[in-house]
């Protein structure tokens, strides 16, 4: 069972900016980790994350009054969890109109179309090794039987190969959708794909 089930939650703080950015400041001491990816639509009492508290995961909650995208490179890769004192930058968020949030949120919503899912539930990781090559990344073809990410389940590290029922034999890599150390679930979306002839 997973810890986040049974979380407790905590506001994060909100700071305005110049140009009615909006910042959003960490309400503790700690890791945070699962932050929303650059180019993400935020609004009042969404979950923005998790801060890991002497073992213990408190999910994080947007304030009232909070709705924006989160700003940043939307192409670099983030840390899987960031040590932060109370008070810390969580996320900046550049304001939009109505219609633009709708428009984010659709964008969003919609089918990202070819997936590799999950086979199963652990934490995902890109490399076999911190200070090896990643199995693939964003533009690598893959062919079925290749391994493409490890799994980690209670300290046991799974390779996991490419493939799967609705699946090409062979495919690009259009995007790595989980962070390196990102929790996922059997059957969330890992990599979007591309069929190759």
């Amino acid at each position: 069972m997973s810890g986040r089930l049974h979380a407790q939650h905590l506001l994060a703080g909100s700071q305005v900016l110049e140009a009615g950015h909006l910042e959003l400041t960490s309400p503790g001491v700690g890791w945070v980790r699962d932050l929303p990816r650059p180019g993400s639509l935020v609004t009042s009492g969404q979950t923005i994350g998790y801060l890991e508290v002497l073992g213990q995961l408190i999910r994080l909650e947007a304030p009232h009054g909070v709705h924006g995208i989160v700003g940043g490179e939307r192409r670099r890769t983030y840390p899987a969890k960031l040590a932060v004192g109370h008070g810390d930058r969580l996320l900046e968020l550049e304001p939009v109109s109505e219609s633009q949030a709708s428009e984010a949120a659709a964008l969003e919503s919609q089918s990202l179309g070819l997936v590799f899912r999950a086979p199963t539930s652990g934490r995902f990781y890109t490399r076999p090794g911190p200070d090896q090559a990643p199995f693939v990344e964003d533009g690598a073809m893959v062919a079925q039987g290749q391994n493409v990410c490890l799994l980690e389940v209670m300290k046991t590290f799974n390779r996991i190969a490419y493939g799967g029922d609705g699946l090409p034999p062979r495919a690009r890599v259009l995007r790595v959708l989980p962070a390196d150390g990102d929790d996922v679930e059997q059957g969330d979306p890992l990599l979007e794909l591309e069929a190759v002839e």
